[in-house]
């Protein structure tokens, strides 16, 4: 699968998950089982900090990108909306978090 074919983050990563870090922060994890897949969710455009911003509505400069590629892991980090427990808090373990991470196109364009 190239970069260009329309494809998703979640197209390619083996698993992509979401979790808390501590009740305040938000981790989303991207694994891939080869090279190749990690290549093109770690390439330039994907996952930026501005992207996620985008995406979940946080300020750009509080996202955290961990690149791991001896692991072919992605870790984002950014602070949750609302803490974790508190009356707004819609997702108590931050379970469902991952889903607009691995809808992201793997083009670094938004689509």
């Amino acid at each position: 699968m190239t970069q260009g074919s329309g494809a998703t983050i979640v197209d390619v990563a083996s698993l992509v998950r979401s979790k808390n870090a501590g009740p305040f922060w938000i981790t989303l994890d991207v694994f891939c089982d080869t090279d190749d897949a990690y290549d093109l969710v770690s390439a330039p455009g994907v996952v930026t900090q501005q992207r996620i911003a985008d995406v979940y509505g946080v300020d750009p400069s509080f996202v955290r990108i961990f690149r791991l590629p001896e692991l072919r892991v992605i870790k984002v980090s950014f602070p949750r909306r609302h803490p974790q427990g508190s009356v707004r808090d819609r997702d108590m373990h931050a379970g469902q978090q991952h889903i607009p991470l691995s809808r992201l196109p793997l083009s670094a364009r938004m689509r």
